[in-house]
């Protein structure tokens, strides 16, 4: 296979650039007879930060064809980077290596408390032991994932706890992602220090200037959660339903709020099918959330947050072509020119 070469006006900038896939390396070195894929304008690859493929329903084993093929959709859409906080169970060897599959991070799969979660998933060993084996983890994968609260009513894990958890796995150079969607949940999440918030619905507005100051970034999964409000106001009322309705009706107006704090923004998804995350940059933009900044989550700054930086010489070559500036019209995200992963063209 030949060099690809992409050119166009790359974001976050839209400075002009003419970028050579040297193997899985951006370079500005032009190449003789390099081939010419796609010009317009280029991120550097979508980014879904909070996906969980290769299972179709809750407590569901993991498959690894349904992975690939979940992981396949994600690519078809531009991703090419995915954050897995939890996975039904350990991946295979290929996971995040496979040349024509988005590169990924991931979890393992989650911890939980005893009697919280869904059947058949995760961990719940006891308080005492859950911060050992969290460095563990983190050690082998980098992250860690604790579901931190679950059912109304559902004591969340104890703050010292998750300190203790946030400490040990920081002590092997990991981070900790924690499912929060209570205001309990939340307080106890920013206050131990975790490095996000997954969900965050009835989060606590004031904690959000604590969140910026200390880099823990939200992962609002708005999409996901506002999809359901009307088929839940549409059933009889219960305190579950109070609850839901409640938050997600909220939750908008508190992503816009946690952008204008200075939270690190980063888009996720939460559902099926996989290579959705479009819609859910466009609900951060419907919610209040510049364009800019909207896109960014999906892109640029989620990249950067998990630790790969994007249209330079010597970072990985990845990036995602349109016609037309994307933030002026997230239509666009729907219909790239050309998918570039790893410096080979899979879409």
């Amino acid at each position: 296979m030949g060099v690809l070469r992409i050119r166009g006006r790359a974001l976050p900038d839209g400075e002009p650039v003419d970028l050579y896939a040297d193997g899985d390396m951006w370079t500005t070195d032009p190449v003789a007879g390099a081939d010419l894929v796609a010009e317009g304008w280029l991120l550097p690859g979508l980014v879904d930060a909070h996906t969980h493929p290769g299972a179709d329903e809750p407590g569901r084993p993991l498959d690894e064809d349904l992975l690939r093929a979940d992981l396949r959709r994600h690519a078809e859409s531009g991703v090419a980077l995915i954050r897995s906080p939890g996975l039904a169970d350990h991946p295979p060897a290929w996971f995040g290596t496979d040349p024509d599959l988005p590169r990924a991070v991931h979890a393992g799969p989650w911890f939980a408390q005893q009697g919280q979660f869904f059947d058949g998933w995760g961990r719940r060993p006891s308080h005492t032991d859950l911060p050992m084996l969290a460095a563990a983890q983190a050690a082998s994968t980098g992250w860690v994932k604790l579901i931190g609260d679950w059912r109304p009513g559902d004591p969340p894990f104890p703050e010292s706890v998750v300190r203790a958890v946030v400490d040990a796995v920081h002590a092997v150079g990991g981070r900790v992602a924690v499912h929060a969607q209570h205001p309990d949940g939340c307080a106890v999440a920013v206050a131990a220090g975790v490095d996000s918030v997954e969900h965050g619905m009835w989060l606590d507005p004031l904690l959000l200037h604590k969140m910026a100051s200390q880099g823990t970034a939200l992962t609002p999964t708005l999409a996901g959660l506002t999809a359901s409000l009307d088929r839940i106001r549409a059933k009889p009322e219960t305190p579950g339903s109070r609850w839901y309705v409640g938050g997600a009706s909220a939750h908008p107006g508190l992503v816009a709020a946690a952008a204008e704090a200075g939270v690190t923004l980063l888009a996720g998804t939460d559902s099926r099918p996989t290579g959705r995350v479009a819609d859910e940059i466009r609900a951060l933009a419907a919610a209040g959330v510049p364009a800019h900044e909207a896109l960014a989550a999906g892109s640029w700054t989620a990249r950067a947050y998990l630790g790969l930086p994007g249209l330079e010489p010597g970072a990985p070559a990845d990036a995602v072509v349109y016609a037309a500036d994307p933030r002026t019209d997230l239509g666009q995200l729907d219909h790239p020119r050309a998918v570039v992963l790893r410096g080979r063209r899979v879409g």
